[in-house]
């Protein structure tokens, strides 16, 4: 029995440290595909030489984020690809920066279908726009345009597609799903409290209605009007084209196939690509038996800046503005990729103003709003920093709700004309699932309180007529608080800040008017204003919140799961317990 049980547990043993073993070799495997999936953008370690007559190549397929990566992300295992976001700051530099090197001959864009919104969308035209202004030359090919990718190759010298290809014009919509319908057949009642007069604050219409209501079909057409006009005006400059004119095209849908965008004017020519080729070497005097000279933007970003006196200029300066990224939805505690958190946010803010060196601040936003509570804890650091230093605005795709009540207090703001802000209105929505629970599960619930809002609020039955009531006052008084904070920001009266709000969307371009913002112009401008607030001319930018090296925050995550699964396993899968 002692043989038994002394090579049972020298079995046990050696298992074990054979899947040890096994487990480290993978480990090690894995860390090492991702630490050289990792591609950095710093140009000193690895950059890359652009000889001259070089085309730089301009493929934006894939998901544009404000701020891009510090580190590209290239995992490939098989069929399993990362297709890694690219940032709207990283375009727009090496844009600027192409427009100055001597190497770069022209720009070959090859996008069919952006991941961004307009008004992303007309910053990188309106910086293809300045490249242009050198001298430089811009072509366009692809197999299929988007209208959002028509709308960012308008800008091009010369527009092809291929001949069987086409290009997608018929005018902008959008379809709101409506969900009353199905929560009525789950016997479940969406309690729904929004301001008193909040009529346009449409984010909880699917929960009480099965279609749009007048107000927000009134707003809706209104700022998507306003978008698809922008959107026509920039074709139409681009192009030497009546505005009134594409208007017929998209609404007669002229453009059904690549010869009909060529007769409406909208294509130079249908072509196939080694016809494009063949042009591309005739702008760049290239031996027919010699290949293009051709960079890609992600390969660009490690080619150095443009020169002077000879000379890199170094990226350090004494002065500083401060960039500070708020990226997705509004919430306590901590951010995340698509989050912004209360905490993470503040003490971006609170770096940027304790930094001697930072001159200005810059807020760059895109967010639809959030939490109420979360916002108000964000405006209060704006404006200790707006006490402290110059703060301006940019506002990307949409900067709404929470979003623009984060935005208030800034000295200036900046917004595209498809920017989508406003929204400043309050809801609140809590869901009564009692009939779901009763008459579709079996479910019932019975208990004892010692007051009358000891259970308050409960999601297994309907809200009383006093509990109903303190939700309205909430509201209420939150939206008087939110109107309060626009109005002290903007230099109006509450009244005329309610006249323009109750929950209404605006474009960017309304923005304006109506004294929601102060000037149309992307996150360049927004900069350069903040710098002439501070009087400053030669700075660098800081980057806020500090991101943590995504190696690092990898083997973090892949390690934590290995412990919690750990845990689970000696706790019995019991999660009450951790």
């Amino acid at each position: 029995m002692k043989q038994f049980f002394k090579y049972m547990f020298a079995s046990i043993l050696g298992t074990f440290v054979a899947v040890f073993a096994l487990f480290f070799v993978f480990f090690i495997i894995i860390a090492g595909a991702v630490s050289s999936a990792f591609s950095d953008l710093d140009r000193s370690k690895s950059p890359t030489t652009v000889k001259e007559n070089t085309i730089l190549k301009l493929d934006l397929d894939r998901p544009i984020t404000d701020r891009g990566p510090e580190q590209v992300f290239k995992l490939d295992f098989g069929p399993f690809k990362s297709v890694s976001p690219i940032g709207l700051d990283q375009i727009i530099e090496n844009l600027e920066k192409a427009k100055e090197d001597d190497n770069i001959e022209g720009i070959l864009i090859t996008t069919s279908m952006p991941l961004a919104g307009m008004a992303t969308l007309e910053e990188i035209r309106n910086a293809l726009i300045d490249f242009k202004s050198s001298g430089k030359w811009i072509v366009s090919y692809g197999e299929v345009y988007s209208q959002n990718a028509y709308y960012l190759a308008s800008v091009a010298d010369e527009i092809y597609v291929y001949p069987e290809g086409g290009v997608d014009f018929r005018g902008l919509s959008t379809n709101i799903a409506f969900l009353k319908g199905m929560f009525d057949k789950l016997d479940v009642e969406m309690q729904v409290i929004r301001g008193s007069n909040n009529k346009f604050k449409s984010a909880v219409e699917p929960f009480m209605l099965d279609q749009m209501s007048q107000a927000n079909r009134m707003q809706t057409e209104k700022w998507l009007n306003s978008l698809w006009g922008n959107m026509l005006t920039g074709i139409g400059t681009a192009r030497d084209m009546d505005s009134t004119g594409l208007a017929v095209i998209a609404d007669e849908y002229l453009v059904q196939n690549a010869e009909d965008a060529v007769s409406q004017k909208l294509i130079t020519a249908t072509k196939y690509g080694d016809e494009v080729l063949d042009i591309l070497k005739l702008k760049t005097e290239t031996e027919e038996d010699e290949d293009l000279r051709t960079v890609s933007l992600s390969d660009y970003f490690r080619a150095p800046g443009k020169k002077k006196d000879g000379k890199f200029i170094p990226s350090y300066k004494k002065n500083k503005i401060a960039v500070v990224y708020a990226n997705g939805q509004i919430n306590s505690g901590k951010s995340g990729d698509d989050a912004i958190g209360s905490e993470t946010f503040v003490k971006a803010i609170r770096s940027a103003r304790q930094d001697t060196s930072v001159k200005a601040i810059v807020l760059r936003i895109n967010s639809p709003g959030g939490s109420a509570l979360a916002s108000d804890v964000i405006w209060r650091e704006t404006m200790l920093a707006k006490e402290a230093k110059p703060l301006v605005v940019s506002m990307g795709d949409v900067a709404a709700s929470g979003g623009y009540y984060i935005a208030a207090a800034a000295d200036r703001i900046f917004v595209m004309p498809g920017t989508i802000t406003g929204s400043i209105g309050v809801f609140g929505v809590l869901p009564n699932m009692k009939g779901l629970f009763n008459n579709k599960m079996g479910i019932t619930f019975d208990g004892v309180k010692t007051g009358e809002f000891a259970d308050y609020p409960e999601i297994t039955r309907s809200l009383t007529s006093n509990e109903y009531a303190i939700l309205q006052r909430g509201v209420d008084e939150t939206y008087a608080r939110f109107t309060e904070i626009v109005a002290e920001g903007r230099g109006m009266t509450a009244e005329a800040v309610d006249e323009i709000g109750q929950g209404r969307v605006w474009s960017g371009a309304d923005a304006i008017g109506i004294g929601l913002a102060d000037s149309i112009g992307g996150m360049s401008r927004a900069i350069s204003a903040a710098a002439q607030l501070a009087e400053i001319e030669d700075y660098a930018l800081r980057n806020l919140p500090e991101r943590e090296d995504p190696f690092e925050a990898f083997l973090k995550e892949f390690t934590g799961e290995i412990s919690n699964t750990l845990l689970m396993n000696q706790l019995g899968g019991d999660e009450a317990l951790l």
